[in-house]
C-alpha cells in the first residue's frame, strides 16, 4: 500500500473527537441567582470541565442596564449530570468605563486592599475615587485611608455573599461615598475589580437543584399544553338559541365571570324563546369575547358549536370538566373531548 494511502486509511481509523463531545449548561451559584442558566459549554469529559472561566455582563445576568460595564466571573466547581456548577470569583469593570471618568481638574484615588470576610474568604478589593476637583496628596491619603477602613470594616462583619451583594448593587460604593465625602466631595466611586483568592465557609441556603430543576421542567410543560388563541373578528348571529346559550354557560364556566353567568340565568327564565338579539349588550359582548378567544366559530348546528367550544378548551380546563362530571381524565386531548361529548 502507498505511502498517502495508508495515511489515509489511518485517518478514517481515527476516532471523531466532535461526536464524543457533549454540552453542558453552565448555572449561576446557587445564592443569589438560584442556579440560574448563564450559558453553555462542550467537552469530551466532566474532568475537562471542571475549573473553566465563565464571563457575563451583569446586566444579562441580573437585568440592570446601569450596569452594562460590569463584567462578572465564575468559575466551574462541579458537574452534576449535564449541569456544570459554578462559584463566583470576582467582577471587572470594563477599562473603557474607568477611562471616561478621568478629566483634566478632576483628583484620582485608588488602591488594593486584601482582606478576610466573616465566613473566611479572603478576597481582594479594588477601589476607584474620583474627585470632583483637584485635591492635595494628604487629602488623597486620608481619603484612601477613610475608604480602607470602611470597606474592612464591612467586610469583617459580613459573609461573602452579602459581600458579592453589596458590590454588585452598589451599597458597599455608597458606604464608602458617605465616608469620603467628608474630606472632598466625591463625583464618582466603584469597585473597578474584586477577587477571590481563597476560598472559606461555604454556605448552602436557597433552592436546590433538583427543586430548581423540576421547576424548569413544570414550565415547560405547561408551555407545550397552552393553546394558541386566535384574535379573529367573528359576527355573532341572531340564530344562536337558548339551548346553544346554555351549553356556552355550562363549558365556558371556568373563563367567564360570575355576573355573565348570572345574567345568562336571567335571561334564560324571562323568554324561554331568548336569542342573542333579545340579550344585553354586556352579555353579548362577553360571548363575542370568549369566542374571540377561543376561535369559535358559532355558525352551525347545536353539537358543532358545543364540539368547537369543547375543541378550544386547554387539557387542564377539559380535565376539570371530567373531574366535576366524575368521567375519567386520562388520555390525550382528542380522547377528553370525545368524552365530554358522550
Amino acid at each position: 500500500m502507498a505511502k498517502g494511502a495508508s495515511a489515509r486509511a489511518a485517518a478514517r481509523r481515527q476516532k471523531d473527537k466532535w461526536k464524543a463531545k457533549r454540552w453542558y449548561s453552565i448555572r449561576a451559584p446557587r445564592n443569589p441567582w438560584s442556579y440560574k442558566v448563564i450559558g453553555e459549554t462542550i467537552a469530551e469529559d466532566e474532568s475537562m470541565v471542571l475549573g473553566r472561566h465563565y464571563e457575563v455582563m451583569q446586566n444579562e445576568l441580573d437585568g440592570d442596564f446601569t450596569k452594562m460595564h460590569v463584567k462578572i466571573r465564575f468559575r466551574v466547581t462541579d458537574v452534576i449530570g449535564s449541569d456544570a456548577l459554578t462559584e463566583f470569583v470576582g467582577h471587572d469593570v470594563l477599562k473603557d468605563h474607568v477611562r471616561r471618568q478621568i478629566r483634566r481638574e478632576r483628583g484620582k484615588i485608588d488602591d488594593t486592599i486584601d482582606l478576610v470576610t466573616e465566613d473566611g474568604f479572603f478576597i481582594r478589593l479594588k477601589p476607584f475615587i474620583v474627585t470632583r476637583h483637584r485635591i492635595r496628596g494628604s487629602q488623597k491619603q486620608e481619603s484612601r485611608t477613610i475608604a480602607r477602613n470602611e470597606v474592612i470594616k464591612f467586610c469583617a462583619r459580613s459573609t461573602w455573599i452579602n459581600v458579592q451583594k453589596a458590590l454588585l448593587d452598589g451599597s458597599l460604593e455608597e458606604e464608602v461615598r458617605k465616608a469620603v465625602s467628608k474630606i472632598h466631595p466625591v463625583r464618582a466611586i466603584f469597585f473597578r475589580r474584586s477577587q477571590l483568592i481563597q476560598s472559606g465557609v461555604v454556605i448552602d441556603d436557597g433552592p436546590t437543584l433538583d427543586e430548581v430543576i423540576g421547576a424548569e421542567k413544570a414550565q415547560k410543560a405547561s408551555a407545550e399544553t397552552e393553546e394558541d388563541f386566535f384574535d379573529e373578528a367573528i359576527e355573532v348571529p341572531d340564530e344562536l338559541t337558548e339551548a346553544v346559550i346554555d351549553e356556552v354557560s355550562e363549558e365556558t364556566a371556568p373563563v367567564i365571570g360570575v355576573e355573565a353567568q348570572t345574567e345568562m340565568a336571567e335571561v334564560r327564565s324571562a323568554d324561554e324563546d331568548a336569542s342573542l338579539a333579545g340579550i344585553s349588550k354586556k352579555l353579548k359582548s362577553e360571548i363575542v369575547s370568549i369566542a374571540k378567544s377561543r376561535g369559535l366559530d358559532p355558525n352551525g348546528t347545536k353539537q358543532e358549536i358545543v364540539d368547537r367550544i369543547h375543541e378550544s378548551l386547554t387539557v387542564p380546563e377539559l380535565k376539570a370538566m371530567l373531574k366535576e362530571a366524575g368521567k375519567p381524565v386520562s388520555g390525550k386531548k382528542a380522547d377528553l373531548v370525545a368524552r365530554l361529548s358522550e
